[in-house]
């Protein structure tokens, strides 16, 4: 290998090691907010949505949580559901009994955005 070649190939691998380097302290330095606390969201909150028909709806939920576990209660007109689930983060999932979750997503307001029937029908929770 000729002295010129060496010497590139020599500064390819410093600067490969260099950016290797920098890429792990940035993730050092980035990991405690991508592994952020789960949210706190109990309390109660007004609830508006629009079902799998399109049909539009309102009412009350109300939310207790136990660390990363949470129980539901919506109250919509005359029907009461409730549901049991878990927050990872700003994500919560909740069963309610049908064949797909609840999925909500906490926002920086404290409002709940989800969805339900397989992402098919919405729901906004919104603290009171």
């Amino acid at each position: 290998m000729t002295a010129i070649r060496f010497r590139k190939r020599k500064k390819t691998m410093m600067r490969r090691s260099f950016f290797s380097a920098l890429s792990i302290a940035g993730a050092t330095f980035l990991a405690p907010q991508i592994l952020a606390a789960d949210e706190a969201i109990a309390g109660s909150y007004s609830v508006q949505g629009r079902n799998v028909e399109g049909q539009i709806y309102q009412g009350l939920a109300t939310v207790q949580q136990d660390g990363s576990f949470v129980n539901f209660e919506w109250r919509t007109g005359s029907q009461v559901v409730s549901g049991a689930g878990s927050i990872d983060g700003r994500v919560v999932t909740v069963d309610w009994g049908s064949e797909h979750p609840v999925v909500y997503v906490v926002m920086a307001d404290g409002t709940l955005h989800g969805t339900w029937a397989d992402g098919l029908a919405l729901d906004k929770l919104t603290p009171q």
